[in-house]
């Protein structure tokens, strides 16, 4: 018995083209080779197969019973072989796998949502899992395949990831509608903003030092933060609800009732999202093209 390991598939198709052309000649020019090569080939089929396969007859070679019967057989396994080798193909209107998503609230808002609304739209029995984003994590959760993409910032993204930049974002600043501070004004001074009640996002808990508080210190100002929370979502009800105000990431305040929004006073260095992922899925169809509609939403959001 032959050990399909010690075959080369390169026979097989020779010996279909055999079969086909009845003929070595014209066998030959069907796969590019020399006369002399798919003889060369022939002698090898002979002895893989321990038969003559084809006797010479009066208009070219004549195939014996025992390459007859290999026929069928060998178009079925050249056929699957052939579409193995495709790439394959992805239908996302009748895909199911589910599909991890890491990022901040904030990014979960600001592109989740969109991505959300357009995926439920084209590929509706993808399953999406939107979990919380830890930068320290990333790159092993990726390797692991614990997530398929997370939304970082640039300064977050290890240099062996592969990586797109979603957008540029800047901060504004937050406070409710009727507020004190801007009821006789268009605008906020920075004197001003100095003196109001501040709340910020500290990401790692506890934090009260953020951006804006370098910006300040590069001009010799100070502000008074009394409120640190974890999350960007609970801040826009914080802010309706009392005198406090935020600098906050445009996108997540963007059409928020009951919110006013300002330039900052001052120069305060913004950011740019970024998608990561790992090499492991970078060529996988359905992955390449759920980054695909995320990228595409981005844009249509922020273009």
């Amino acid at each position: 018995m032959q050990d399909i390991q010690k075959v080369d598939l390169n026979l097989l198709k020779a010996l279909n083209a055999l079969l086909d052309e009845r003929n070595v000649t014209r066998a030959a020019a069907s796969l590019g080779v020399t006369q002399p090569a798919m003889s060369g080939m022939l002698t090898r089929l002979r002895q893989t197969f321990d038969d003559p396969l084809f006797v010479r007859g009066q208009r070219g070679i004549v195939p014996t019973q025992r390459a007859l019967n290999l026929s069928m057989p060998l178009k079925q396994v050249i056929a699957e072989i052939d579409v193995l080798l495709q790439p394959p193909v992805f239908d996302p209107a009748n895909a199911r796998l589910t599909f991890t998503l890491a990022a901040t609230d904030y990014a979960l808002r600001a592109v989740g949502l969109p991505f959300l609304a357009a995926l439920k739209v084209q590929a509706p029995y993808v399953q999406v899992a939107l979990v919380p984003v830890d930068d320290r994590q990333v790159q092993a959760q990726l390797e692991r395949g614990d997530i398929d993409v997370a939304l970082v910032t640039r300064e977050g993204t290890a240099p062996d990831l592969h990586a797109r930049n979603l957008f540029a974002e800047h901060y504004v600043c937050v406070l409710r509608e009727g507020h004190p501070a801007i009821q006789a004004h268009a605008s906020l001074t920075l004197e001003r903003l100095c003196e109001l009640d501040h709340a910020l996002v500290s990401y790692h808990g506890g934090g009260f030092r953020g951006v804006t508080d370098e910006a300040l210190e590069r001009l010799g100002r100070t502000r008074r933060v009394s409120l640190s929370v974890k999350s960007f979502l609970i801040l826009p009800e914080i802010l309706r609800t009392s005198d406090m105000v935020a600098i906050l990431p445009s996108r997540l305040v963007a059409g928020m009732p009951g919110l006013q929004v300002f330039d900052p006073p001052l120069d305060i260095a913004g950011f740019t999202k970024v998608a990561c992922w790992h090499e492991r899925t970078h060529r996988d169809p359905g992955q390449r093209w759920l980054r695909a509609l995320l990228f595409q939403t981005c844009s249509d959001q922020h273009g």
